[in-house]
């Protein structure tokens, strides 16, 4: 069933995933359009036409600092609608806890979703602890930044996109991504040392969970989990069919999806 357009124009700021960039919505961004609405996809530090590399990151404020500027850039009184693709979904955690009172509602899309109990690596930690090496493919892990400040950098190979991320994806749009994917990082090491989650922050903000129940890269047991793990979390919609890139397999149902979270918690 469609969704019931929304007459007041709601402000999305859309957060893509690792080693993605803003180019992974466009076909969300003019149906969002389409219904009145505003839409900024932006690239966070070193993705995609962002000019800084990988190896200038040394922590997560750094890669998210282009949506620190899209949400202090927000004039008084205007509240955005935040949705955060897979590890931005700690992004979106990060700009909770500081621009509270500038979100109305914030859209973990099938994402990593940490709590305010344990430390921010916390949710990526337990993440690893069920996957192995070899369950990540053709994934390349590399080492960079100093001895005394070690950091691990992530691309996703095409074995992994195909079988983990786009497996239910249009063949253009896989191929999109092995040609405009660049080197990431999850920032585990930086996440470890970095300050909890506040209440006061993080957990004053409505939060919807977007579960999609054919992610082989972020599965669906992983998904309840997280939303277990954060107590009190009872807002949760499920995308049915939609691997890890339903903005690519189901945009439409996406749309829809995110219309309905505005109508109900806006």
């Amino acid at each position: 069933m469609e969704a019931t357009k929304k007459q007041t124009q709601t402000h999305f700021v859309l957060a893509h995933g690792a080693c993605h960039g803003a180019w992974c919505w466009h076909k969300l961004k003019p149906l969002l359009e389409s219904h009145g609405h505003k839409v900024n996809a932006l690239d966070l530090s070193a993705s995609s036409i962002n000019m800084k590399k990988i190896e200038a990151l040394r922590t997560l404020y750094d890669y998210r600092e282009p949506l620190m500027e899209v949400m202090k850039s927000l004039p008084p009184g205007e509240k955005v609608v935040l949705v955060g693709h897979n590890v931005s979904g700690l992004n979106l955690a990060l700009a909770m806890d500081k621009f509270s009172q500038k979100i109305s509602v914030a859209v973990f899309l099938t994402a990593f979703m940490p709590d305010a109990v344990h430390k921010p690596s916390f949710v990526i930690k337990q993440y690893f602890k069920g996957t192995t090496p070899e369950s990540w493919l053709d994934t390349k892990f590399e080492s960079y930044g100093t001895p005394e400040v070690p950091l691990t950098s992530m691309l996703f190979g095409p074995k992994f996109h195909a079988s983990k991320l786009y497996q239910l994806c249009p063949v253009q749009d896989f191929t999109l991504a092995t040609i405009l994917v660049r080197t990431g990082s999850l920032f585990l090491e930086d996440l470890t040392q970095a300050n909890y989650f506040s209440n006061e922050g993080y957990e004053s903000v409505t939060r919807v969970y977007v579960m999609c129940n054919k992610d082989y890269a972020i599965p669906k047991e992983f998904q309840q989990w997280m939303i277990e793990n954060n107590e009190g979390m009872k807002k949760v919609k499920e995308i049915k069919g939609a691997d890890h890139m339903p903005m690519f397999s189901k945009p439409r149902e996406l749309c829809c999806c995110l219309l309905e979270i505005v109508n109900k918690h806006t």
